[in-house]
């Protein structure tokens, strides 16, 4: 079973990944992004460090990915905190041109060679909140983020995983209202509509052996 979750920056998917992978028996898949060496100087100048850090991320993203394929032959559950797919989103918001052309050529090819979720867990959030979630978590390189650029990358999100959504298993979760790290009630919440999703029984921990 490969889930993974989505969502726009700061939505909770990397918390609500870690959270749900004990329930699920899973291993993570993390994304990793601030090992990308222009991230920092992108947000200064998005026009001026746009191709290489969308590139950068792109192959990062692909030989991550590329993992997926190892745990489910090992029949391992597998929930990773973003999708291979949703890199082109930033690349249509950021690049244009023959850098936009050539930056799809590559994805395309290397998109065929990668398995597809059998879940997006798409995670959602007004822009206001998410600007209350980034400055709470105050990373260095965020804090220059402009609230224009956050609620057109949510619209993005939005349009993006509505185009998306056809021929694959999809569910949408508004968390304005939800706190899965402090309250149990959420996330069991969370985790029950995820099981209804992909028509799964409530999980059973094993039992210890009896001497």
């Amino acid at each position: 079973m490969y889930i993974a979750i989505e969502g726009v920056i700061a939505v909770g998917k990397t918390t609500l990944s870690r959270l749900l992978a004990p329930a699920f028996g899973a291993e993570l898949l993390l994304e990793i992004f601030e090992e990308n060496p222009f991230l920092a100087d992108f947000y200064k100048d998005r026009e001026a460090y746009a191709f290489q850090t969308q590139i950068f991320f792109l192959l990062s993203r692909y030989h991550q990915q590329k993992k997926v394929s190892r745990h489910l032959k090992e029949n391992e559950h597998l929930i990773a905190d973003y999708t291979f797919e949703k890199d082109a989103l930033f690349a249509g918001l950021n690049l244009a041109g023959d850098e936009l052309a050539t930056y799809h050529s590559v994805h395309s090819a290397l998109a065929e060679k990668l398995p597809v979720p059998d879940l997006i867990v798409y995670l959602r959030a007004e822009t206001d909140v998410l600007m209350q979630r980034i400055a709470h978590r105050d990373r260095p390189y965020e804090r220059n983020m402009e609230r224009d650029y956050i609620d057109s990358l949510n619209h993005a999100y939005d349009d993006f995983f509505a185009s998306q959504h056809a021929g694959k298993t999809m569910l949408s979760i508004d968390t304005n209202e939800l706190n899965y790290v402090a309250s149990a009630e959420d996330l069991n919440w969370v985790e029950t509509r995820i099981r209804q999703a992909l028509k799964l029984a409530p999980f059973q921990p094993a039992l210890p052996l009896e001497n």
